[in-house]
């Protein structure tokens, strides 16, 4: 299809308008031209910025997922912190659109949380992480976040007492004093478990030492 020889939106609008029809109407009702309706163009408008349909989701993946802050990273023994903290952000900026997490998990790059693999390797190095654990580490931050996010997003949001939902104390005692024994949330569980393999794979390092 032809492009209009002037744009008539913005490559940035085209996005956040697709974000916002995502998060009120579902992924269901996204299309172009619902979306050039949203902005009060012509469908052929999108095709200044965007090739086809898929071109669009990538870009609305990449919006989402890189909408949190960068954590400062110093290098030094608590490393591990750096990358909590960055899973926590991206955590928090996918669950503010949990109705795109089909398209995350299919058009989300796999560098979106790492970023620039040499920097991030120069970053472990500096903070005396052996070059050994390097993929390790960062092959199981990514899969490890991006798999219990997108899981999170796409089931109800959840409480303490509902992260096991329909549990019948009668049939399943012990689980279900283990919910009512258990005193983190969701976001703490989450943040514990990226905190756990972190310092579990040095624990690891050491105890082979």
């Amino acid at each position: 299809m032809a492009r209009p020889s002037k744009p008539l939106i913005s490559r940035a609008a085209a996005v956040a308008a697709s974000i916002e029809i995502i998060d009120s109407e579902g992924l269901e009702a996204f299309s172009l031209p619902r979306l050039a309706k949203h902005l009060g163009v012509r469908a052929p408008s999108l095709y200044h910025h965007f090739s086809d349909k898929s071109e669009i989701l990538s870009a609305v993946a990449r919006q989402i997922a890189g909408a949190g802050p960068m954590p400062r990273r110093k290098p030094g023994p608590d490393w591990p912190e750096y990358f909590v903290t960055l899973s926590l952000n991206l955590r928090r900026s996918i669950l503010k659109h949990r109705n795109a997490a089909p398209i995350l998990l299919q058009y989300l790059p796999r560098d979106v949380l790492i970023g620039t693999y040499e920097e991030t390797a120069a970053f472990l190095e500096a903070s005396g992480v052996p070059a050994r654990l390097h993929v390790q580490i960062l092959d199981g931050m990514e899969r490890l976040t991006l798999g219990a996010v997108l899981t999170e997003a796409m089931r109800p949001p959840s409480t303490k007492s509902t992260i096991f939902p329909n549990v019948d104390p009668e049939s399943q005692p012990m689980l279900a004093r283990a919910l009512t024994e258990n005193e983190m949330t969701s976001k703490q569980l989450f943040e514990e478990m990226i905190r756990s393999f972190l310092y579990g794979v040095m624990r690891n390092e050491d105890g082979t030492e």
